[in-house]
C-alpha cells in the first residue's frame, strides 16, 4: 500500500486588526468607513497569498471579513406609505454584508440616507463574521499566473477562504430566508458573497467590468439590434456625446464623448457569450445592452446577475412570433401579461404568481412608440397591439402535435410567442427590478406567413433601427424619474428589506 504523508491541520489563523464598531448618523461617512474596512480586508488577503506564493506554504491560515452595515430600530416609523423601498416592516435588529463599496457608494448612500431619515436612526459599521473569500479579494482584470499552483503544496482551501456555494444563494430575495434565533433579519436583498459571485459572472459572460453596468438596460435576443445600438453610439460620441459621458464594449474599450475610437481598452475579436456594451452617464445613469441569445435559460442566467446591481428599470426588446391574423410583420407588442411555460423559474416563482404590468414602464414604452412612430391615439392600434405574451421553452414548438398549444394559447388571449420575455419580466418581479416588454412582430407561424430572404434583409433594416430608438426613448424617459417613483411597491411582498 503507498504511503501517503498528510499536512498537520492549520490551526494559527492570521487576521487582520479588528476594526472597531462605529456608529454613524452621516450616509457618506458611513460608506466611507465601508470602503476603508473592505479595502483593508482584501489588501491583507492579496498581500498574504502574495507571501505564501513567494516563500511556500505557512503554518498558519489568512482570513478577513466583508464588512457589516447593521441598525437597530425600536418602533414601527411613520413612513411615507408611497416608498416601495426605505424603511423596515417592524422594529428589530437588521445587518446585512457589503462587498466592493466603491463600485455601490451611490447606491449605498441612498439606501442609508432614507433609514436614517425614516427612523431616525444612526447605522453600525464593522466586520461581520463572514471571511471573504480570497478569488473575491481580487480587483477586476487581475491575474494569477498558474505556476504560481505549483510552489502552494497544501490545498488553497487550507490557507484561505474560498467561495462556499452553502452560504451563496437567493432565499432572502425569494422570500424563504428565516433567520436563527438571535441572529439579525436582512437589510438588503443580497448578501456580499452572492453579490461577488455575481459580479464575477458577468465579467465573465459580458467581457465587461461591472462598473461600466448602467442602471437602465435592455435586453435582445438578436445581434442586429446590437450592432444598430453600436452604431449609434459610435455616432453620439463623435457628435459629443449627446448627453453620455462615453461608449464602453467588450473588451472593456472605452470611448469618450469626442473621441473617434477607443482611448482604453481593446475591442476583442472573439464575442463572449452575452456581450454588453454601455453608454455611460455618471452615477450609472446611462444604458445598458445585452444580446442574452436565444433561450429562457441564457436570459434567466443574465438576469440572475445583473439583479445584483439594483438597476431601475430593464426592458426586452426583441422579436416574436405573431398569432393573430390581423397582426402585420414588423408590428409591435406591449405585453402587459405572460403566459408562462419557460419553467426555469419554476422553482423559484411558481407559475401561480401573477406579473403584474407596471404603469410607469408601460406608460413610457407607449409614449415611446407614439413620439417614434408619430402615431397617436387610435392610430398607434394601426401598428401597436397591447396583450398577452407567452413565453416558451422549445424553439420548435411548431413542429408538436398542434391542438394542445394552440388551445393553450387562445384561451390565455395571447398575440404573441418568444423564448425570452416572460423570463425576464419574472425574475424582475422576483427580484424588485422594474421591467417591460416590446416586440416585434417577425413571423406568423400560425398563418404560413414568413419571411423570405430577401423580405428579411430590408425587414431588419428597416425595423430594428426605429425598434432600438423606441427602447432607448423609453428608458430615457424612465430615467428622468426620481428612483422612489419608478421602483414600484407592486413588486414588494409583506415583510421586506429596506434596500431596493
Amino acid at each position: 500500500m503507498e504511503n501517503r504523508t498528510y499536512p498537520r491541520p492549520i490551526e494559527n489563523i492570521a487576521t487582520p486588526e479588528p476594526w472597531p464598531r462605529q456608529s454613524f448618523d452621516d450616509a457618506g461617512e458611513a460608506v466611507a468607513a465601508l470602503k476603508q474596512i473592505y479595502e483593508r480586508s482584501t489588501a491583507f488577503l492579496r498581500d498574504s497569498f502574495e507571501k505564501v506564493s513567494v516563500h511556500g506554504d505557512g503554518d498558519r491560515r489568512y482570513r478577513a471579513y466583508y464588512p457589516e452595515i447593521s441598525v437597530t430600530t425600536s418602533s414601527f416609523a411613520h413612513v411615507d406609505t408611497r416608498l416601495a423601498f426605505g424603511h423596515m416592516a417592524m422594529p428589530g435588529h437588521y445587518a446585512t454584508t457589503i462587498t466592493r463599496p466603491d463600485l455601490f457608494q451611490p447606491y449605498l448612500e441612498a439606501q442609508l440616507r432614507l433609514i436614517m431619515r425614516n427612523h431616525g436612526v444612526a447605522v453600525t459599521i464593522g466586520d461581520s463574521a463572514t471571511p471573504i473569500p480570497l478569488h473575491f479579494a481580487f480587483g477586476e482584470g487581475a491575474h494569477v499566473e498558474a505556476s504560481v499552483a505549483d510552489r502552494i503544496k497544501r490545498p488553497l482551501r487550507d490557507l484561505f477562504d474560498v467561495p462556499d456555494l452553502n452560504a451563496t444563494d437567493d432565499h432572502i430575495v425569494n422570500g424563504t430566508y428565516e433567520p436563527a434565533p438571535g441572529e439579525p433579519m436582512p437589510l438588503a436583498p443580497f448578501t456580499a458573497q452572492r453579490v461577488d459571485y455575481s459580479l464575477h459572472r458577468l465579467a465573465h459572460y459580458t467581457a465587461t467590468a461591472p462598473r461600466y453596468f448602467q442602471n437602465f438596460v435592455l435586453f435582445t435576443n438578436y445581434q442586429f439590434y446590437i450592432d444598430e445600438f453600436a452604431m449609434y453610439a459610435r455616432r453620439l460620441m463623435t457628435e459629443g456625446g449627446g448627453g453620455y459621458a462615453a461608449f464602453v464594449e467588450p473588451g472593456n474599450a472605452v470611448t469618450r464623448a469626442g473621441d473617434h475610437e477607443p482611448s482604453e481598452g481593446a475591442v476583442i475579436a472573439r464575442m463572449p457569450q452575452m456581450p454588453a456594451y454601455h453608454l455611460v452617464k455618471p452615477g450609472h445613469g446611462g444604458i445598458t445592452m445585452i444580446n442574452i441569445g436565444v433561450g429562457p435559460s441564457n436570459a434567466k442566467t443574465i438576469t440572475d446577475h445583473v439583479a445584483v446591481l439594483r438597476p431601475h428599470a430593464w426592458l426586452m426588446l426583441g422579436h416574436c412570433a405573431g398569432l393573430r391574423n390581423s397582426q402585420e410583420l414588423g408590428d409591435y407588442v406591449l405585453a402587459h401579461a405572460y403566459v408562462r411555460e419557460d419553467h426555469v423559474l419554476d422553482d423559484d416563482l411558481p407559475v401561480w404568481v401573477p406579473i403584474p404590468a407596471l404603469a410607469e414602464v408601460q406608460v413610457a414604452l407607449q409614449e415611446a412608440v407614439a413620439e417614434v412612430t408619430g402615431l397617436v391615439g387610435y392610430e398607434l392600434k394601426r401598428i401597436m397591439r397591447t396583450g398577452t405574451v407567452a413565453t416558451i421553452d422549445n424553439r420548435n414548438w411548431e413542429l408538436r402535435e398542434q391542438r394542445g398549444p394552440v388551445q393553450r394559447l387562445s384561451i390565455s388571449r395571447a398575440i404573441a410567442l418568444d423564448m425570452e420575455s416572460a423570463t425576464i419580466a419574472a425574475n424582475g418581479f422576483r427580484f424588485r427590478v422594474p421591467y417591460g416588454t416590446l416586440l416585434c412582430v417577425s413571423d406568423k407561424p400560425l398563418h404560413g406567413e414568413l419571411k423570405l430572404p430577401g423580405m428579411a434583409t430590408e425587414f431588419y433594416k428597416r425595423q430594428v433601427a426605429q425598434h432600438l430608438t423606441i427602447g432607448i426613448r423609453a428608458l430615457e424617459k424612465l430615467a428622468g424619474m426620481p428612483p422612489e417613483r419608478l421602483h414600484s411597491r407592486k413588486l414588494r411582498s409583506f415583510s421586506e428589506t429596506a434596500f431596493q
